[in-house]
């Protein structure tokens, strides 16, 4: 099954190196794959201090984290595809990039994955769930043409 993935794109960062709409696009519509038919998704990407402010808002977290995403909490019965928001703070995407020795295009689309795998449900916080939501991102970024994203981390680089 073919999706049709609409990203509401906002931007709030004064980078330089964004990836292009129609790049957000491809990585939602990846990550969205066979689990809808539709899907909305408002992507808003920002700079430290409103990072900062949104990771402490929301998870009590001190500074900024690279992807936080806010699922909808809508009514099944409405049957509406807006399946939530994401928030990517560009600085982090980018030291990221850096201190990983990744491609800055390949750690976008892992996030852009990654976040919208949260809005489908998927979680990272027991080891099982984990290990099924890195699998299926490895393979999604794979299919996309990117390398595996954790592969350093299970070479114990």
């Amino acid at each position: 099954m073919s999706s049709d993935v609409y990203v509401d794109i906002q931007i709030a960062s004064e980078s330089s190196s964004l990836p292009s709409e129609t790049d957000f696009q491809q990585w939602a519509m990846a990550a969205v794959g066979s689990h809808r038919e539709e899907a909305e998704i408002s992507l808003r990407i920002v700079d430290i201090e409103e990072g900062t402010e949104l990771n402490q808002q929301w998870r009590q977290k001190t500074g900024p984290t690279n992807v936080l995403s806010f699922p909808s909490d809508l009514p099944e019965s409405l049957n509406l595809p807006l399946l939530g928001d994401l928030v990517i703070c560009a600085p982090v995407v980018e030291r990221e990039a850096r201190e990983q020795d990744k491609t800055l295009q390949a750690h976008w689309a892992h996030m852009m994955v990654h976040g919208t795998l949260h809005l489908l449900g998927y979680d990272h916080i027991e080891d099982d769930e984990a290990e099924a939501m890195e699998s299926l991102e490895t393979t999604i970024l794979q299919d996309l043409g990117f390398p595996d994203p954790y592969q350093s981390e299970k070479s114990g680089s």
